[in-house]
Formats: C-alpha cells, structure tokens, sequence
C-alpha cells in the first residue's frame, strides 16, 4: 500500500520537499527593456541588495529591444560592475513581443526558477523574498504578486486608470474565472519549465499575455499561489499604455473566453 502511495505522488513533491530551500536553487531575473535608461541602474541595484540580503543564488538577464535612448550601453556598464556571472545582457534589434523576450531570455537562464517584472521600479524586489517563501510553503508551480488581494494596492495612478485597470480585472474574472485575483501583473515566479511549456501554449501578444499565461496555467493544472504587493506607477520614462493597448485587450480577452 505504502509503495502505491508512492507511486501515485507526483514527481515535483519526490523531487522537492515542501517548505524546504534547496541550496541548489537558483533564480533568473528575466528584464526585458524598452527605452528604461533611467530606471535600469535603479532596479538593478535592489534586485541586488535583495538577493544578497536574503542570501538566494540568482542571476538578472537584461534583454533590451534596441532602445534609442541608451538602454543597452547603461546595461553594459552594469555587466562591468556586478559581473557578467550575475548580469547578463542579451539585446535584440528591435521589439518583437514581450512572450518572445522570456523565450530569448530563458535560453541563457541557467536558474531552475524564473522571475519575471517590469524593469520601470513599478514592482520593488523586496517582494521577491517572499514569492520565494510562497512558492516553498505551497510547493506552487507559479507564485503571482497581486495588486488586489490582502495588503497588496497600486500608488501614483490617476483615477481613470485606477478604474480601467479594476473594470479589466473584473470582467475578466467574471469571463474566465482564472482562480487569481490579478490577471495583467507581470510581477511572478515560475518553475522554469512551467514558464517553457505555458509560453508555447500561448497565442497572445501585450497585455493579455500576462492574462492567458494564468489562464492556460488553470487548464494545465499547475498550482498558483499570490502574494500581496505594493504597485508604484513609473517615475521615469513614459507607460506603454494607450488606446490602441485597451481595445487590444478587449479583444484578447474576448479570444480568449471563445477558445477556453
């Protein structure tokens, strides 16, 4: 009886104790940049003092989409500074779509776990520690910060856009029900190879990417866990939200629910 228990408890909890850090972990920062001379230095910098602090093996993978405005030589100098071993730049021409990012990135992610966020300070890496945590206590495949649970909220965001961004999440849990309770974050931690296999499931581009990758997790019955996070709009640069992103989602989200 014994030996059937075993044999029926998935290879994930054999391989890896629940609650438990392995000193074999390691965990790759995927940044991908666009036109962020300003903010680069800065997050990069907390990303290193939190994961110094808190003693995790990682590395931080800065691939820049040709950005005019010197992105790429301002990630040169930070390779010069902290060592290639921890900040490894891998540029391409030009953009090609945030889901073909990660891909690029993964390829040089030695990590077995992925971390991926926004390269404008919007989400702080002090968090990162407890994703971390979060993944251990729960064993989850995916750890997702959330605006929109416990102590979690957004700061620097006008009315309007408070409003569009809990109209989006509210209609999209009523359409798929996700089982999460924030569908556009691009704050998480994913098991390298759940990132591998959710990103070849997936058709969507922009803002909806972030969406379906939760909605193709459910599906494939990979665990999900959220932790509460702080939101601060940029300080420097200009959002990449417009018109054209809204109506683009509008219409990923009804794609989805059509074929989901």
């Amino acid at each position: 009886m014994a030996a059937e228990e075993a044999s029926r408890s998935s290879p994930r909890s054999r391989r890896e104790p629940k609650g438990r850090a392995s000193r074999q972990d390691k965990y790759s920062v995927l940044l991908p940049t666009y036109n962020e001379r300003e903010n680069l230095p800065f997050i990069v910098w907390l990303l290193v003092k939190s994961f110094s602090e808190s003693g995790f093996n990682y590395e931080i993978i800065i691939i820049d989409d040709g950005s005019p405005d010197g992105t790429r030589d301002i990630a040169e100098q930070l390779e010069k500074i902290y060592g290639s071993d921890r900040i490894l730049l891998r540029p391409r021409e030009k953009k090609l779509g945030l889901g073909t990012a990660y891909i690029h990135g993964m390829k040089h992610a030695t990590g077995n776990y992925i971390i991926i966020m926004d390269a404008d300070l919007s989400h702080h890496p002090k968090f990162i520690p407890e994703f971390i945590r979060k993944q251990k206590e729960g064993n989850f495949d995916i750890v997702s910060g959330t605006r929109y649970r416990g102590n979690g909220g957004v700061y620097g965001w006008d009315l309007k856009r408070k409003i569009i961004s809990r109209v989006a999440n509210f209609i999209t849990q009523i359409l798929l029900r996700p089982g999460a309770s924030d569908l556009t974050g691009s704050f998480r931690l994913y098991r390298k190879e759940v990132l591998q296999k959710l990103i070849g499931k997936c058709i969507s581009k922009g803002y909806v990417f972030q969406m379906e990758m939760i909605v193709r997790a459910r599906q494939l019955n990979y665990t999900v866990g959220e932790v509460p996070i702080s939101f601060v709009d940029r300080v420097y640069g200009e959002s990449k939200l417009g018109g054209n992103e809204i109506v683009s989602f509008l219409k990923g989200l009804l794609t989805l629910f059509a074929t989901t």
